[in-house]
């Protein structure tokens, strides 16, 4: 998965199906839940000290977010194929680098959207320095991205294979 600069944002056909599953809960049944949680508190009485009722809103609050920033992402999202095993670089892979030369001071990553990371692997943009310093690259190659500092790092690619769930 990956964003251009027209705010397209490329997802596989997996990973459009779960943010659409995400978003018809969250537009569906977990409004209902909020909802009557907010009522419950409520029915407590005074909502100026009432902990559960702001708390009931503070997560509405974030839940709408949430359907908000899903439905933008699948308004602009195109439906692609996962990327291929050939050892390039792309959005959607799992990468495995090794920092300035050396093999055992190694990192494995997805590059992908943050919309799609997961508890399992560490994500990275590809739009991170990181990110698009290894995009495009091929399993061997070095890539160079700049540090927060201005200064640039070199990392080799190790690994580079399409990501499974």
């Amino acid at each position: 998965m990956t964003q251009t600069s027209e705010n397209v944002t490329w997802l596989t056909q997996e990973a459009y199906n779960q943010l659409k599953a995400e978003l018809e809960y969250l537009s569906g049944p977990a409004r209902t839940e909020i909802a009557a949680k907010i009522a419950a508190a409520r029915e407590e009485g005074d909502l100026r000290e009432n902990g559960g009722y702001h708390a009931a809103k503070e997560e509405q609050g974030k839940q709408e977010l949430r359907v908000r920033q899903l439905t933008q992402l699948l308004e602009n999202a195109k439906v692609g194929e996962a990327p291929a095993a050939d050892g390039v670089v792309a959005p959607g892979m799992v990468v495995t680098i090794a920092f300035d030369g050396d093999e055992d001071d190694t990192l494995t990553f997805l590059l992908a959207s943050r919309e799609y990371a997961s508890t399992d692997i560490e994500t990275y943009s590809p739009q991170s320095p990181l990110g698009s310093g290894v995009n495009g690259k091929k399993v061997g190659e070095d890539a160079q991205y700049e540090l927060p500092n201005g200064k640039l790092a070199s990392v080799k690619i190790l690994e580079a294979k399409p990501y499974t769930a």
